[in-house]
């Protein structure tokens, strides 16, 4: 069994993963814009529901990638010296619904908070110990389990992306999120052309269905990272970094098909022990430090996301997250 090194040496020790290759980056980058731009090319035109259904899961999927290598960018992780990348990655900030302004401020701070136990749930999903949750009032009751409940994960197009990072951000602070605005004016606008220009079933089918895909498996996968049975929460000076992320961030195991499509954002604890890391290095580093070896495990066994999604509470007594 190897000896535990301390968080700086873990620190130090991950920045060896955290520099890129630009061509890579590109590569990844450019190959994803070109799947979906052939991928809604064909849901276009061809006319059979039979081949455009799998085409509108295809092209979910490639919004899946396509957000993680955004979310790289966004943690400086990639292209950080590129010239071109601001600009192109602004626009797809606001076309996966994730605008710079509050994707960062969020982002960041759940990266700083992360385990935390929080009702507010910024760039997170609050949780709270079972005995604050049994001083709420029914109302605040009601609110903390409608943004935990499975539904609420299912339809995150509307309830996370649309309401909570964009609609929410700008109404209550229109000057410092006026690109919320721009990313709902994007979306909107998109499904009324197609729908105008190519007919209901073609703006379901290359819209509104790819980024349900996009978003319902990107809210439960930022759920289960965080909130999976032997997940630690904790506060004040129990709470480090580097037990945030190895005890309470999980690796999620997928096949080789859905590790490319989420962009290896299954190592979600590598990631959250250095978030520079590129996406595509995160299995070299796992590989490399021992001490990555043991955080707890999810996956998309049906079995395993009922376990997490049960989930409601921080029991202190049991030192565990429990439904109630």
């Amino acid at each position: 069994m190897p000896v535990m090194r301390s968080e700086r040496e873990l620190i130090l020790a991950s920045k060896e993963f955290a520099v890129e290759s630009p061509i890579r980056s590109w590569l990844e980058l450019l190959i994803t814009l070109a799947a979906l731009a052939g991928t809604l090319s064909m849901i276009f035109l061809f006319d059979n529901l039979l081949i455009r259904i799998p085409l509108s899961v295809l092209c979910g999927l490639l919004y899946v990638r396509l957000f993680v290598i955004y979310h790289d960018y966004r943690h400086r992780a990639i292209l950080k010296n590129s010239i071109i990348a601001p600009v192109l990655m602004k626009f797809i900030g606001l076309w996966v619904l994730a605008p710079e302004q509050i994707w960062n401020r969020s982002h960041e701070h759940h990266h700083n908070n992360n385990s935390k136990l929080t009702m507010s749930g910024i760039g997170s999903y609050p949780t709270i110990s079972k005995t604050r949750f049994n001083t709420l009032t029914p109302a605040q009751r009601k609110l903390y389990l409608v943004n935990r409940h499975p539904l609420t994960i299912l339809f995150g197009y509307l309830t996370l992306f649309v309401y909570w990072l964009n609609l929410k951000s700008f109404m209550e602070s229109p000057r410092r999120h006026f690109d919320s605005l721009g990313s709902l004016l994007l979306h909107g606008s998109a499904i009324a052309i197609i729908w105008m220009y190519a007919g209901p079933a073609t703006a379901l089918l290359a819209w509104v269905v790819p980024f349900f895909i996009m978003s319902a498996m990107g809210a439960y996968l930022f759920y289960c990272q965080h909130n999976f049975p032997g997940a630690r929460f904790a506060e004040g000076q129990q709470w480090s970094y580097i037990n945030a992320a190895l005890q309470s961030t999980s690796f999620m195991v997928m096949s080789p098909v859905m590790r490319w499509f989420t962009a290896s954002i299954g190592f979600h604890h590598v990631h959250h022990l250095n978030s520079r890391i590129p996406f595509y290095r995160l299995e070299e580093a796992l590989h490399t430090m021992p001490e990555l070896h043991g955080a707890g495990t999810t996956s998309w066994n049906p079995l395993e996301v009922y376990r997490c999604l049960r989930l409601k509470v921080w029991d202190e007594e049991k030192g565990e997250l429990t439904p109630l």
